[in-house]
């Protein structure tokens, strides 16, 4: 997983996970098991009997863009709900049945979902699954614990946007300049309005239309068979009812059709920063699958295009990042539209406008040119490289497959990724890059320090 979304991570916990790594790459396929229950969970399992643990995910189909209009932060905020306890396993326990064997857990939302996920020891994969089906059943609310978790959410917003040099202006004014819809646009962190604003009815109503087994996906990866897990998931969940869930916006957006730019000043900063975003439409389609491999060509490491004629070689920039989906972990999970993004800090005697034009510039190379065979090949192998990765440990492979099966329709869909990752032609590049990576489909936000006297101000 890549990006500084990572480390500014919209998580409950940040634990460090140990498990076992998978079978060899080459030709490995994920075994893949599914099964729908009668109130319409869906399990996705994968046998893995290297080790006698397993990894769990458990994702429901809500996130920023999904959240009701005037919540904004409201699915974040949720996220945190989820480890205040129930009525009858109080807030700590499942923290302690996990950790106390040596497992792990977190949580974390995204655009188009919110995951739970876990790893321990085989022998507590009963407990976990109890636990598990109680907090989707019902949950301690509580005056006490809404205003507990909107303080830590607010801290959160302080920490990671407020008090640290850029905050996440690369992702949350970059998606908000570049997007019309407000499911696209709006700060899902949250706003402290908002968050304040929050009632306990709220959550509850909140917790019925989300958060039911019909609009859940649970994946399990480790020392299990799918005959056992899909026993032990009817026995735990089978008796939850489904719940109505509210219609789902359209979020679909065409591309821009002018550029649109966006000035900030930034009081802890020292040098400025840009953040460029162009938009692409959702989907594994050929085009999808292209634009990811042009933005790894373009963005991912110090052998990239970028990098390498930026900051190697016309020196204007510091260091850049970026690429699909970008600032967050993997450009295959998200279920709507989204942006190919960078985010990199620029010398004081460049200008925003020189850096988009020689980004400009590189892109209009590729889009003659193509990309030659041998750095394509390398691109490539550095990709399968990071899918692989990604799912080494359990507890990451199961939350993939259940993301897949949540977003994509199908779980197996993850084996056929590296497949069309090779497929990708220079012609495909050369393709993409003319038509979605154009100047009037292009964000730009420009952050420069602020002035010394406002800097002063602020810190005062």
């Amino acid at each position: 997983m890549r990006g500084p979304i990572r480390l500014l991570a919209l998580a409950f916990l940040a634990p460090a996970v140990a498990g076992a790594a998978p079978p060899a790459p080459t030709g490995w396929k994920i075994p893949v098991a599914v099964k729908k229950l009668q109130n319409g969970l869906t399990v996705v399992v994968s046998e893995d009997h290297s080790a006698p643990t397993f990894g769990i995910s458990t994702v429901f189909h809500i996130g920023f863009r999904l959240e009701p209009k005037g919540r904004t932060g409201f699915a974040h905020l949720f996220e945190h709900m989820m480890f205040e306890g129930t009525p009858v396993a109080p807030k700590g326990t499942l923290t302690r049945v996990i950790e106390g064997g040596g497992g792990v857990l977190n949580g974390s939302t995204r655009y188009d979902y919110t995951n739970y996920i876990a790893s321990a020891p085989v022998s507590a994969l009963d407990a976990i699954l109890w636990l598990e089906a109680d907090r989707m059943k019902h949950l301690d609310f509580s005056e006490k614990n809404l205003k507990n978790q909107q303080e830590v959410v607010k801290e959160e917003i302080r920490v990671n946007v407020k008090n640290r040099p850029y905050g996440l202006f690369f992702w949350t004014d970059l998606a908000g300049k570049a997007f019309d819809k407000w499911e696209n646009a709006h700060d899902g962190y949250g706003s402290f309005e908002d968050l304040d604003a929050a009632s306990l009815e709220d959550v509850e109503a909140f917790f019925n239309s989300y958060y039911g087994p019909n609009n859940a996906v649970m994946g399990i990866v480790g020392d299990v068979t799918p005959a056992e897990v899909f026993a032990k998931v009817e026995k735990y969940f089978g008796a939850l009812p489904e719940r109505a869930v509210p219609p789902r916006a359209d979020v679909a957006e065409p591309m821009n059709t002018a550029e649109r730019t966006l000035d900030q000043t930034d009081p802890l900063a020292r040098v400025p920063a840009v953040a460029i975003g162009y938009k692409v439409p959702a989907g594994v389609s050929k085009d999808y699958v292209a634009l990811v491999v042009l933005g790894d060509v373009l963005l991912n490491g110090e052998a990239s295009r970028l990098y390498q004629a930026l900051v190697k070689g016309k020196e204007l920039m510091l260091q850049v990042q970026g690429g699909v989906n970008f600032p967050f972990e993997s450009p295959w999970r998200t279920g709507g539209p989204t942006l190919l993004g960078l985010f990199g800090l620029y010398k004081p005697t460049a200008s925003a406008k020189t850096i988009a034009d020689a980004i400009q510039e590189e892109v209009a190379r590729i889009a003659r040119e193509g990309v030659p065979a041998p750095d394509l090949a390398r691109v490539k192998t550095k990709m399968r490289s990071d899918f692989y990765a990604d799912l080494q440990l359990p507890i990451f492979r199961a939350d993939v497959l259940a993301l897949a099966q949540l977003l994509m329709g199908d779980a197996t869909e993850v084996n056929e990724i590296p497949a069309r990752l090779d497929a990708v032609t220079s012609a495909d590049l050369k393709r993409v890059a003319s038509t979605y990576l154009t100047v009037e489909n292009r964000t730009v936000v420009d952050r420069k320090p602020a002035p010394p006297a406002a800097a002063a101000e602020k810190g005062e």
